[in-house]
């Protein structure tokens, strides 16, 4: 690619950072998002995403499934979780499950995404057990499941600390964490937005004791409510840092916020500048990321498709029903069938990949 140039002066100090592999800075980082030039963001973190992935665009035939929507937590920003005996509150067992599984199941599918709230209700064998009785009847299906705010909540349930909870569950077939729970790695933010879980310090620790034990894991920002550009920014230098010591992540996903809930205060989403700007500046602060996610859960599937120019390098999964988004308001498909998925990833002019969880290239397309 040729070299990128700029009228504004500081902006082009950041172009010269990027092009010779200097880091950049909390104060870069806050300038970029300050800067109106979003073409000349994007078109540098595209030039970072094409030298670390060249044309490639990752997916994975997944599904998404929910064991219970019942939580202690009241984070101000969900519309998903349920109290124990609210209309729609549900917690499904292990066989409950497979049933539904076997339901939609089609023999492509390689990931079960597991979400789902902290149900104080159930002990934590219930959640082993559920992990167990998927890899007992699909074993060769990967678990993603549990944030690391769940890993937190599992130790105050259970007594065990957080190394002794990650290795009861990867015994039973976990395979990685989800990212979530991250929220904004704030503590203003977290006491403001009520968010009823896991300390930035936990998340950052459980974090790094699943890479300790060679679980590599996911990482997530909700991005949109309350949070300030400095607080969006310290978020990424957060994971940025820890990736430097554990290098387990795979991929960082910005999320953007929906905004059904009128207490909030939300009045309107994300703009589309907003989105994109966002995910360019994540792949150029997060320079020991391999991959960022465009979520097209949350930024709809046209806005994906241009954020493959933006620096992202995975367009996630099939999902089959994603709940929680939609239930915080999400206007997007609640999934997406394999053909659908390459269609919007050459209609970018990029290449295919149907991954596994851990990365490994399937199939080209």
């Amino acid at each position: 690619m040729n070299s990128i140039t700029s009228t504004d002066n500081r902006l082009q100090e950041i172009i010269n950072k990027v092009e010779t592999g200097e880091r950049l800075s909390k104060e870069d980082g806050v300038y970029l998002y300050n800067s109106n030039d979003l073409l000349t963001i994007g078109q540098l973190a595209d030039k970072v995403n094409v030298r670390k992935n060249n044309n490639h665009v990752y997916f994975i035939q997944n599904m998404t499934l929910y064991f219970t929507n019942v939580c202690e937590a009241e984070c101000a920003f969900c519309n998903f979780k349920k109290k124990q005996g609210d209309k729609g509150a549900y917690t499904v067992s292990g066989e409950e499950m497979i049933e539904y599984v076997e339901k939609n199941y089609n023999p492509n599918v390689r990931e079960f995404h597991i979400t789902g709230g902290h149900n104080p209700n159930v002990p934590f064998d219930y959640y082993v057990d559920c992990i167990k009785k998927l890899k007992e009847h699909y074993p060769n299906v990967s678990i993603k499941a549990h944030t690391a705010a769940e890993i937190e909540f599992f130790s105050r349930i259970s007594g065990l600390n957080y190394n002794d909870v990650l290795k009861t569950l990867m015994d039973a077939g976990l395979d990685t964490l989800t990212g979530g729970g991250a929220e904004i790695l704030s503590e203003r933010y977290r006491k403001k937005m009520g968010v009823g879980k896991a300390t930035t310090q936990q998340w950052l620790e459980i974090q790094s004791t699943a890479h300790g034990l060679g679980l590599r894991t996911h990482a997530t920002m909700l991005y949109g409510s309350i949070e300030t550009t400095e607080e969006r920014i310290e978020h990424m230098i957060q994971l940025r840092e820890l990736q430097d010591k554990t290098n387990g992540f795979y991929v960082f996903i910005p999320l953007a916020m929906q905004p059904k809930s009128a207490k909030l205060g939300i009045k309107r989403r994300n703009s589309a500048f907003e989105d994109l700007k966002t995910l360019a500046i994540s792949r150029l602060m997060l320079d020991n990321f391999q991959h960022i996610k465009a979520y097209f859960i949350n930024i709809g599937t046209q806005l994906t498709q241009v954020a493959l120019t933006f620096g992202a390098s995975d367009v996630h999964g099939t999902l089959l029903e994603e709940r929680i988004s939609h239930a915080a308001g999400a206007l997007s498909p609640a999934g997406l069938t394999r053909d659908e998925l390459i269609h919007l990833v050459k209609g970018a002019d990029r290449v295919p990949i149907e991954r596994d969880t851990f990365y490994n290239e399937i199939q080209r397309w």
